[in-house]
């Protein structure tokens, strides 16, 4: 069943075309993710659909009565109402139907009261303010009560989801739903995509969540549409596929544009005389061999400031914030090159520890100690600041108009933004043109050109399109320094870190030797561990009992894949020992066979041995 068809549909603004003559459609049961590098008119299309703005030309046609909810990156609420009331004022199906109900309970004789509850019965909507409560309480927010306007962006987040569940759309479409939301919610956001029946549209950098929720791809690049009927892995293929099939497409263009070049230039009498048709070719070849080839990769190289063997120490940090717990009692040595993710649930202090470090904030007690040669670069949303009426070249040319690169040469600040993806023709525009994602593209090359040998980065992935983060993981990659990174994007927490500083709640903070990935594993095993020792431990145990008990979560990972591994192992080796004795005792072989069949034994009774003890070892170290 088709919900949406777009036909032919263009955007320009001044002389800068998005899109043009663009066309797709969206089926029941489709879940496509709209990508696009920042600027290419991702938001525009969504306010385009939306109604907010009208395109230049071309046909938008919904399916009759077709429900739709959109939720947008910044969502916009009445800030005095609370929570719950702001839910129960939201206008949706079953919100209009209990006011139409409680009007005709109320005298108004223009409201057919049996068919409203016909209706009511029929959507179940009798029971809405008790499902509102159920969904914030998935989506972690208790304080109904609380004014909108005392709640953090993460928070806001959740109650605008909250909106769009509780409104059951037919289809729904999200722009950045991942943006201000901690893992876990994430990771929560994206199983209940999987398991409900929507039909969904979506713009997103988080690449884990592209892959495991969509099924469908749609990418403008220069200002046209491609389709790919997969999810992001198999469109990284098939795009891989299209540049070079294009890439060749546009060589034989060339080829051939320069022999019919030379036949269009030969004498006026023999001009006379050529063909129509071939001339009309020529001109065809001719646009073809003039495309350039589509180059969106970012090239970072500027210089990193020497670092010298001390950097950065923490002996016995605390912080509290009333009766609230943040970092107790933490040390660390940072090293030379070392990666460090920072994984906690929002508000658990994640960038209180930043400040801390950087001497923007005070620890209650503790000592931080900084290296001399410590440069530090600090990416953050909240320090986000370039000036809104000043070009785009004004803003590097006031940090520095050539910049030291890392191979020893210098570059201007024009060639410096080009290489950014901030061509020539771009470089005097206002910063105020600029979409968010390239605001913030433009903020990160001011933070690396002032060449810091340790990055501090809250949340760099926020509105990055996918062709930056890439380019940014590999710099980071091969970054000399010290980086210090608080993401929600899980790919990126993967492919770049060595281990996390995990914010556990009152104070703990655990370093876990590992990727996030790595310790969600470790995590969900350690509670089906725990749970599985709490059955026992419910019966009366003697002090001897209780103390040789160990802890599950004081197990780092490693040991943890060892002792499954060895289980397996002493599992196999019992099944094998089982074999061998049946085939001892039967006494139907030959000698020789029986003598293979003793040594056999001997050995796998000494490996089930030593394998048993080294389990017993790691399970009471």
């Amino acid at each position: 069943m088709n919900y949406l068809s777009v036909e032919n549909i263009s955007k320009s603004y001044g002389d800068k075309m998005l899109f043009e003559k663009i066309s797709f459609g969206i089926n029941q049961g489709d879940r496509v993710a709209l990508v696009a590098k920042n600027g290419s008119g991702k938001s525009t299309l969504l306010r385009i659909l939306k109604g907010n703005e009208i395109a230049d030309e071309g046909r938008i046609a919904w399916r009759k009565d077709l429900n739709v909810a959109f939720l947008s990156q910044e969502p916009a609420f009445d800030e005095e109402l609370t929570v719950i009331d702001t839910l129960l004022n939201s206008k949706n199906k079953f919100t209009d139907l209990i006011k139409q109900y409680n009007l005709a309970m109320g005298g108004d004789s223009s409201i057919d009261l049996d068919h409203v509850i016909t209706q009511m019965s029929d959507l179940n909507a009798w029971d809405y303010e008790n499902k509102v409560e159920e969904v914030l309480h998935r989506l972690q927010i208790t304080q109904l009560k609380q004014a909108m306007k005392t709640l953090s962006g993460g928070q806001r987040k959740r109650v605008a989801l909250a909106q769009v569940i509780l409104n059951k759309p037919d289809l729904l479409i999200l722009d950045e739903p991942t943006n201000h939301l901690d893992i876990e919610m994430i990771e929560w956001l994206e199983a209940y995509l999987e398991n409900q029946d929507f039909t969904l549209l979506i713009v997103t950098h988080d690449r884990y969540f592209l892959n495991n929720v969509c099924n469908y791809v749609l990418e403008i690049e220069g200002t046209q549409l491609y389709n790919y009927k997969g999810n992001f892995e198999y469109y990284l293929e098939k795009k891989a596929e299209r540049q070079t099939v294009q890439a060749s497409e546009i060589d034989k263009a060339k080829n051939l544009y320069r022999r019919e070049l030379e036949w269009v230039r030969k004498m006026p009498r023999a001009r006379g005389t050529k063909s129509k048709s071939r001339v009309d070719a020529f001109y065809e070849v001719e646009e073809k061999a003039k495309q350039k080839k589509e180059n969106t990769d970012i090239e970072i190289s500027v210089k990193m400031s020497r670092l010298g063997s001390k950097i950065l120490e923490l002996h016995k940090i605390n912080k509290s914030f009333g009766e609230k717990k943040i970092i107790t009692r933490f040390d660390y040595t940072f090293k030379k090159g070392e990666k460090i993710g920072i994984a906690g649930v929002n508000g658990s202090g994640k960038t209180t520890l930043l400040n801390i470090i950087q001497g923007i904030e005070n620890a209650d007690s503790g000592k931080v100690q900084t290296g001399e040669t410590v440069l530090f670069g600090y990416y953050s949303q909240k320090g986000m600041q370039l000036k809104n009426d000043k070009r785009i070249i004004e803003t590097i040319c006031d940090i520095a108009e050539y910049i030291p690169l890392a191979d020893g040469t210098t570059l201007s600040a024009g060639k410096l933004l080009a290489r950014f993806n901030f061509p020539p023709h771009t470089q005097y525009q206002l910063v105020s043109t600029l979409s968010g994602g390239e605001k913030r593209r433009l903020f990160l090359l001011t933070i690396l050109m002032k060449n810091p040998n340790f990055l501090i980065l809250d949340e760099p992935t926020n509105d990055l399109d996918i062709a930056t983060l890439q380019t940014l993981e590999d710099f980071l990659q091969d970054f000399g320094g010290c980086v210090l990174v608080v993401s929600h994007d899980r790919y990126f927490m993967d492919k770049l870190i060595d281990h996390l500083f995990v914010f556990e709640g009152d104070g703990a903070i655990r370093d876990f030797p590992g990727t996030y990935t790595e310790y969600r594993i470790w995590k969900d095993k350690n509670k089906v561990k725990n749970k599985t020792e709490a059955e026992p431990a419910s019966k009366e145990q003697t002090p001897a009992q209780a103390q040789q008990q160990t802890p599950q979560n004081k197990k780092s990972y490693k040991v943890l894949k060892e002792i499954e591994s060895l289980e397996k192992e002493i599992a196999e080796l019992e099944q094998k020992k089982q074999e061998l004795e049946q085939l001892l005792s039967s006494g139907e072989t030959s000698h020789l066979i029986l003598q293979k069949a003793g040594s056999d034994l001997e050995t796998v009774l000494k490996n089930i041995d030593q394998k048993s003890t080294r389990w017993l070892e790691l399970q009471e170290a």
